[in-house]
């Protein structure tokens, strides 16, 4: 699948020799509604990396057929909302952000379409052409999250950089991060005062700890 940044918006089609000018940002995806249309393999893939990233986010998930295994992992979550039925554009409504996850090609383009019409941002699993933003590799260490792009050309490649940038974050991470919270939270000082001792800081735990 060609989805490999985590909700990063951008309408460029993945070329061979262009640069990668997609604009990376973390959405409060919590705060915001989410509408998949798609109730199998794929439907699932985009619905656990959801509620892996943001378990709390409102989704409503539309299909013809829902596979077991996602009513299953619904079945864990009182905002996820499951509609077996074909897909109709006035599903769209009330999303905020809609993901098309199914093999169906005329449904997928259809569903980019409507979305587009009425203001939302789409993303459709397989046809980068189609998409507003792409999902996928993320590496999580406590409260440090970072979103991996090959500019769509490589999920394999995000996938394999996940590991090994996962494997280089310390076990430390997150106590080393709220450590430098209750430093920054007591430095006092103008603003560029507290930029400079900060970085100073950080400097010298990097050196230290050779990250």
């Amino acid at each position: 699948m060609p989805d490999d940044t985590n909700f990063i918006a951008g309408n460029n089609t993945p070329g061979r020799n262009e640069a990668n000018n997609l604009f990376p940002v973390f959405l409060k995806l919590e705060q915001l509604s989410l509408l998949i249309v798609g109730g199998g393999y794929v439907g699932m893939e985009k619905l656990q990396a959801v509620v892996q990233n943001a378990p709390k986010t409102p989704i409503k998930l539309v299909a013809t057929v829902i596979s077991d295994e996602i009513k299953a992992l619904a079945a864990a979550y009182n905002n996820i909302t499951l509609i077996e039925k074909p897909y109709a554009p006035g599903d769209i409504d009330e999303a905020d952000i809609v993901i098309a996850a199914l093999n169906d090609p005329q449904v997928s383009t259809q569903v980019s379409r409507d979305a587009k019409q009425k203001g939302k941002l789409v993303n459709v699993a397989d046809k980068p052409e189609l998409c507003d933003f792409y999902l996928g590799s993320v590496v999580r260490k406590g409260s440090v999250k970072i979103a991996i792009s090959t500019n769509g050309k490589s999920p394999t490649i995000a996938k394999r950089l996940k590991e090994i940038i996962s494997d280089l974050l310390p076990d430390e991470l997150e106590q080393l991060l709220n450590q430098m919270q209750a430093v920054r939270n007591n430095i006092k000082g103008d603003f560029e005062e507290k930029v400079r001792r900060l970085n100073a800081l950080t400097q010298s735990l990097v050196e230290k700890n050779n990250f």
